[in-house]
């Protein structure tokens, strides 16, 4: 398998992707619970502006301008097959709306394994595109994420502005 990546400017920080094998495997925030170390994203891209990266880039673009709300790449996720399981129901969550990891652990058939789904949504290696901050607690209160507990509040606030909520948020 061979990584590279690029670091990309987002509202939230920088974003580091990693493509690898032609598909995204990685995005990580700066400063990121569970970010794997420098040297396992491969080297950097030669050309950052083609390929997959440009249209990762695009799509990212898209989606803090507010005009993108369903990601459409090819992702390369590696993980075990629980969390393989959480990441793609991860991807099913609506824009601008939330779940707890309790409903999230019986919508993958696992309805006692909420702190299991938690653990795998924390493992989540393509954050925003693979929509964890969209996960809350059983309450709707704001509970951990990798990228932070502001990263998190940014995001969900984005998303319900962007949707045009006008319900309040729990968090």
């Amino acid at each position: 398998m061979e990584s590279t990546h690029v670091v990309l400017d987002s509202p939230v920080g920088a974003l580091t992707a990693v493509v690898t094998d032609g598909a995204l495997s990685g995005l990580y925030m700066e400063m990121q619970r569970h970010r794997p170390p420098q040297e396992t994203f491969g080297v950097p891209a030669e050309d950052p502006g083609a390929g997959p990266f440009a249209t990762i880039a695009e799509q990212l673009a898209a989606y803090f301008a507010g005009d993108l709300t369903e990601f459409d790449l090819p992702l390369n996720l590696r993980g075990t097959p629980f969390q393989r399981r959480v990441w793609s129901a991860l991807q099913e969550i609506p824009y601008g709306e939330t779940t707890t990891y309790g409903e999230l652990a019986v919508e993958i058939g696992s309805p006692s394994a909420s702190r299991a789904v938690g653990l795998a949504n924390g493992r989540n290696p393509v954050g925003v595109i693979v929509p964890c901050h969209r996960v809350v607690g059983s309450t709707g209160g704001l509970t951990g994420y990798g990228g932070g507990l502001e990263r998190k509040r940014y995001l969900l606030d984005f998303e319900r502005k962007t949707r045009g909520a006008t319900e309040p948020a729990l968090f």
